[in-house]
């Protein structure tokens, strides 16, 4: 039998057991970011239980679950047809809030205008986002919520590009990883509760 393993077919649900795994390794510093980024690629690429195992046989068994963690939390949220793929304000602003679905590549860019983008009540067109925020003597918030993963990797000259929103999300997260750039401008990462219940959300 577990001469087998190797061979044997991964499912979506061990897939993500093991992402989950390394996303907590990375939380704790078990991990650096360059490290973690690979081996969720692999993890997310696996065919076979067997290409799992390795991602995994250097870290402990138990997890800290995130509190109030629930894993069906983004059940129905993922895979959604996306609604927006990106935005641009010119001596204006433009926001993307509420009930909407996020491309797997969304760009933003802003010129001497602003920009509100908030992923709370937001649903994903794929499990991995890649959102592209470009800021020049303007500024662009992003608001995640405290349940999903979020990378930032950004840079700012004579601006900002803020971290602060960056950290691991609960079982079965979205990946999303903000990027860009900020000239004499800013870009904000920031993590806010909803305003809505999640009950209602997942209706």
């Amino acid at each position: 039998m577990t001469s087998e393993l190797p061979e044997m077919r991964a499912s979506d649900a061990e897939r993500e057991r093991v992402a989950e795994r390394l996303r907590n390794a990375y939380a704790e510093g078990r991990l650096d970011m360059g490290e973690f980024e690979e081996r969720l690629d692999l993890a997310y690429k696996a065919r076979t239980q067997g290409e799992l195992v390795p991602l995994v046989r250097d870290l402990p068994e138990a997890v800290t679950p995130v509190a109030g963690a629930v894993e069906g939390d983004w059940h129905g949220r993922v895979g959604r047809p996306a609604t927006s793929k990106g935005a641009f304000a010119f001596w204006s602003g433009f926001g993307r809030r509420g009930k909407w679905s996020v491309a797997r590549n969304f760009t933003a860019a802003v010129l001497q205008g602003g920009g509100d983008i908030d992923l709370r009540d937001a649903d994903f067109e794929d499990r991995e986002v890649v959102i592209r925020c470009f800021a020049v003597m303007g500024g662009i918030q992003v608001v995640v919520p405290p349940d999903l993963h979020v990378e930032v990797t950004g840079q700012g000259f004579m601006g900002g590009f803020d971290d602060r929103g960056a950290g691991a999300g609960t079982p079965g997260s979205p990946r999303v990883r903000i990027t860009g750039f900020a000239l004499m401008g800013g870009v904000d990462v920031r993590r806010k509760e909803r305003k809505t219940p999640r009950k209602q959300l997942r209706k």
